[in-house]
C-alpha cells in the first residue's frame, strides 16, 4: 500500500541524512579557511590579504560554477553525479595538502568550489525527489542544516586542527571524510529505476519564469543582508558592545545555533505556508538587524540579537530553495544551481557594501544598517509573489522532482 502524504512527510528519508553530511563537508571547507590564512601565508610565502584569494576565488567557484555544473552535469545519472563530485573533491584537498605553490593550492580550491556545486544543485534536486512534494522545504531544510552545523562544530575543529599539525592537517580530513562520504552515497542513493531525458533547454525554460527571478532576487537581499552583518559582526562585538575577544566564538556559535534552528523551523513551517513563512521571515531580519543597529552598544542586547539574526535569517533559506525548485516545474537542476548562485551574489555585493558602510562614519553600525535596507527590500519581491498569486486564484503549486505522486500531490497544494 503507498504511503499517504502524511505519512510520507512524518519522517525524512535516509538518503537525505546522507546527503545532509554531504553538504556539512562542503560548508567546513568553505568556511574553515578563513582560521588557516595565516598559517597557509607563512608556509607558502604569501600575505594573508593574498592568501584571502582562497576565500574570493572559492565564492566565485560557487556563483559561476553551480549553474555551469548543472548544466555539464545534466544527462549524468543523478547519483554518479554525487560521488564525482565528492571524488573530485577529495582530490582536489589532496592536492592542495601535497602542493608548497600557493597557485596550486589557488587552483585547487577552484576545482573544489566547482564539485561544491555541483553536489548541491543535484543533491537539493536527489533530496526533496526522495522526500516528496509535502516536505520540499523541511528537505533543503536539512541540508542547509548541514552546512550550518560546518560553522558551528566543522569549522572551530578545522581551525583547532590547523592549529595542533598545521592547515594541511584540515585539508588531508576533509579528503579522507569525503571519500568515504561518496563509498556511502554510493552505496545508500538508489540509481534512478527510469533513465529521464533531461533537456538542456528544458532547464534554460526556467530563465524565463518571472516567479524564479523575483525568488532568486529574494534570496540575494536577504541572506546578502544576513550575511554582510555577520561578515564584519567581530567588530562589533569587540569595539561597539565591548565584548571581550575571548567571548567572540561563544556568540557566533549561539549564532549558529540559532542558524541551525531556523532552517529546522523554517523548513517545517514552509511546506505548508511558503509565502506566509518568508515574509514573516523577512520582517523579522529587518526587525532585528534594525534593532542591532541601535542596541548594540548593550552586550546582552547584542547577543541576544545576533543569535535572533541566525533564527530568522536562515528561516527563509530552505523556504526560498523550495519555491526556486517548485517554480522550475520539472526542470528543477538549474533552478537550484542559481539559488546557490544568488546567495553567493548577495553575500558578495551585501558584504563590500557593508565594508565601506564600517569605514564610513556609521563604524560599526554600518554593517547592520546596510542589512536591515537589504532585508527590507527583500519584502518587494516577497509581495510582488503574493499578488501574483492572489491573481491566480489559488493557482497549484508547481511540482519538484519526479515522482508521479508528487504531480498528483502539487495540483491540490496551493502557495499560501
Amino acid at each position: 500500500m503507498p504511503l499517504s502524504t502524511r505519512d510520507r512527510s512524518s519522517k525524512l528519508p535516509f538518503v537525505v541524512l546522507v546527503l545532509a553530511a554531504g553538504t556539512f563537508l562542503m560548508g567546513t571547507t568553505e568556511f574553515v579557511i578563513a582560521g588557516l590564512l595565516p598559517g597557509i601565508g607563512d608556509d607558502l610565502g604569501v600575505s594573508v590579504a593574498h592568501a584571502g584569494l582562497l576565500i574570493t576565488v572559492f565564492a566565485v567557484g560557487m556563483i559561476v560554477g553551480a549553474p555551469v555544473m548543472a548544466i555539464a552535469t545534466l544527462r549524468l545519472p543523478r547519483r554518479s553525479t554525487l560521488v564525482l563530485a565528492l571524488v573530485v573533491f577529495a582530490v582536489g584537498h589532496v592536492a592542495a595538502a601535497l602542493s608548497s605553490s600557493f597557485a596550486v593550492v589557488l587552483a585547487a580550491r577552484s576545482v573544489t568550489a566547482l564539485a561544491t556545486g555541483a553536489f548541491w544543485c543535484v543533491g537539493a534536486v536527489v533530496a526533496t525527489t526522495a522526500a516528496g512534494h509535502a516536505s520540499t522545504s523541511r528537505a533543503l531544510g536539512l541540508l542547509l542544516g548541514g552546512m550550518t552545523l560546518a560553522n558551528v562544530a566543522g569549522v572551530p575543529l578545522g581551525s583547532w586542527l590547523g592549529q595542533v599539525s598545521d592547515w594541511r592537517g584540515p585539508f588531508w580530513v576533509l579528503a579522507a571524510l569525503s571519500a568515504g562520504a561518496a563509498a556511502v552515497i554510493g552505496r545508500f542513493i538508489p540509481d534512478e529505476e527510469r533513465r529521464e531525458t533531461r533537456s538542456v533547454r528544458a532547464e534554460l525554460a526556467v530563465l524565463r519564469q518571472g516567479r524564479v527571478w523575483l525568488a532568486l532576487t529574494a534570496t540575494a537581499l536577504l541572506l546578502g543582508g544576513v550575511l554582510a552583518t555577520y561578515t564584519y559582526i567581530s567588530p562589533l562585538l569587540t569595539e561597539r558592545a565591548g565584548i571581550p575577544a575571548w567571548a567572540v566564538p561563544l556568540v557566533l556559535t549561539g549564532y549558529g545555533l540559532g542558524a541551525l534552528l531556523g532552517t529546522t523551523v523554517g523548513g517545517r513551517l514552509g511546506d505548508r505556508r511558503p509565502l506566509a513563512t518568508l515574509i514573516t521571515a523577512a520582517a523579522a531580519s529587518t526587525l532585528v538587524l534594525f534593532l542591532l543597529v541601535f542596541l548594540s552598544t548593550s552586550p546582552v542586547a547584542t547577543v541576544v540579537l545576533v543569535t535572533a539574526m541566525g533564527v530568522t535569517g536562515f528561516a527563509a533559506a530552505p523556504v526560498l530553495g523550495a519555491l526556486i525548485m517548485r517554480f522550475a516545474g520539472s526542470a528543477p537542476t538549474l533552478a537550484s544551481a542559481l539559488g546557490s548562485s544568488a546567495s553567493n551574489v548577495g553575500i558578495a555585493i551585501g558584504s563590500g557594501v557593508a565594508g565601506v558602510a564600517l569605514t564610513s562614519s556609521l563604524r560599526q553600525a554600518g554593517p547592520p544598517l546596510v542589512g536591515t535596507v537589504a532585508a527590507a527590500l527583500t519584502l518587494v519581491p516577497l509581495t510582488a509573489l503574493a499578488l501574483m498569486h492572489a491573481t491566480r486564484s489559488g493557482a497549484p503549486l508547481p511540482r519538484t522532482g519526479t515522482d508521479a505522486d508528487q504531480s498528483v500531490e502539487a495540483s491540490h497544494r496551493p502557495i499560501s
